[in-house]
């Protein structure tokens, strides 16, 4: 606490000096100094940036046609019932994740492409140990409700079925049974459609008694096997598609924890965007709360998007067409633009990616940030790291802290403020840590994570080949 009394008490000073100096002068260049000053620092309740046991429900979905409501997997506001895992496994399967995109994009990524509505409700659970959003779909005639992760950096669309022939995790709806559905149909192994699970998957398919087969695995070594078929989605009640193509899994295996599958919400045309663009024309946006106890919303269409979102050109990766790229070009701490070279940002490329939690820079950029944001920080006391985390605080002492901004700016012109949510991760008062990381070479590619994106309209213009931001986008 005697930093936070040293700040005031030099402050106090400073102005009783303006105010008994006979200069006028003095008073307003420390009135710019102050005003400065704040203009580019967060003061935080300490006791804001720890989870909440209660969930406080956003009504944003409900205000946009076309969307569903986000909520993150393991928060008060999710009803499942799997045990969360430790902020020390969240790190390690967030790295997990990271180590498979970074394989997928393993040659140099320079080949750069300048390039009525429907909403879901989306959930917070990182903080409370997984980086995974969850929105409630229903599928088959009659319907029956699933909670699905959504991912951009997926795009097969996929949910366990009966039976379950080798392995199905514990989920908290029952069980999709297709048997039971008027309107599921498999595909034949002989379909163009089951020749283009490849660039879905990453996987080609297989084939029993004549019916296609998928496989795919993702970076935690969590997997999902068997039909594809057609089924009957809906989103909402006057939002509803027939014959959409997805996966019947019956071997499941891995770090679901009570989700029923996964929104794939990629570039590929498997995937959500692409199967639905007739109604949609491939534009959907979301908003993830700031924390597990808060709600946000995934929207499909251009209903409810922000005019004040800034657009910044979708980038194609080389060897990863179905990520979405984004042209980094700078960052600023505490109002200062830091001194990082644009081919830092350009050797390897960025992506968004809402299954990734924390967000990876090159290494080069990484060390910039950190560096001033511990002079920023320099009045409070550092704290034991954790896993990625190499800079933390100990906050036990304190009721309030004063923190510099962050920005990121991209391609465009445009410079996006990343939201307090986004800039610190707390695992406890006494540790609280920079919510960034570096890769481990600049040569790889870099990742915005949903904690950065918290609180952000996040906007996916696929006829536009752009991506946009605005601030407030959960309210």
């Amino acid at each position: 606490m005697a930093a936070t009394i040293s700040s005031t008490f030099l402050s106090a000073s400073l102005l009783l000096l303006c105010l008994l100096s006979a200069s006028r002068k003095g008073c307003v260049a420390f009135e710019q100094q102050e005003l400065a000053a704040e203009t580019h620092h967060h003061t935080l309740l300490v006791s804001s940036l720890l989870p909440s046991s209660v969930c406080n429900s956003s009504k944003a979905a409900d205000k946009k046609s076309s969307s569903l409501t986000v909520i993150h997997k393991h928060g008060p506001c999710s009803q499942l019932t799997s045990d969360a895992p430790t902020h020390a496994e969240v790190l390690l399967h967030d790295q997990a994740r990271v180590n498979s995109i970074h394989s997928r994009l393993a040659k140099t990524l320079n080949n750069v492409k300048e390039t009525a509505a429907t909403s879901i409700p989306a959930k917070d659970g990182s903080i409370l140990g997984s980086g995974n959003y969850i929105v409630t779909v229903g599928l088959g005639t009659p319907k029956k409700d699933l909670s699905l992760i959504f991912d951009t950096g997926s795009d097969l669309t996929w949910t366990q079925c009966q039976p379950c022939f080798v392995h199905c995790y514990q989920q908290k709806e029952p069980i999709f049974d297709p048997t039971q559905s008027k309107s599921y149909l498999n595909i034949s192994c002989s379909s163009s459609i089951c020749g283009s699970l490849y660039s879905a998957t990453a996987n080609a398919p297989d084939c029993s008694s004549s019916t296609c087969v998928y496989k795919i695995r993702y970076g935690d070594n969590s997997s999902s096997m068997g039909f594809l078929g057609t089924e009957r989605l809906t989103l909402t009640s006057t939002d509803i598609f027939d014959k959409f193509l997805f996966g019947c899994g019956e071997n499941n295996t891995g770090l679901f924890m009570g989700v029923a599958g996964l929104l794939g919400l990629g570039r590929d045309k498997l995937s959500f965007p692409s199967q639905t663009a007739q109604k949609y024309n491939k534009v959907f946006s979301y908003c993830l709360p700031s924390s597990a106890s808060s709600t946000g919303y995934l929207s499909f269409g251009n209903s409810g998007i922000s005019n004040s979102v800034k657009f910044t050109p979708l980038v194609t990766l080389a060897r990863g067409p179905s990520f979405y790229g984004l042209g980094i070009t700078g960052i600023s701490v505490g109002g200062e633009r830091l001194s990082i070279s644009s081919s830092v940002f350009t050797t390897a490329g960025t992506i968004i990616d809402s299954g990734t939690v924390i967000t990876r820079l090159p290494p080069t950029a990484y060390s910039a940030l950190r560096t001033a944001f511990r002079q920023g920080m320099s009045n409070y006391p550092m704290g034991k790291a954790l896993g990625i985390f190499d800079t933390c605080y100990d906050f036990s002492s304190y009721n309030s802290v004063r923190i510099p901004k962050i920005s990121i700016s991209f391609s465009g012109g445009i410079e996006v403020e990343i939201a307090p949510a986004g800039i610190l991760y707390a695992i406890s008062r006494s540790q609280v840590c920079l919510a960034f990381a570096g890769n481990n070479v600049d040569s790889k590619v870099g990742i915005l994570g949903n904690v950065q994106q918290k609180t952000l309209q996040v906007v996916y213009d696929g006829p536009n080949e752009r991506v946009g931001f605005a601030a407030g986008g959960c309210s």
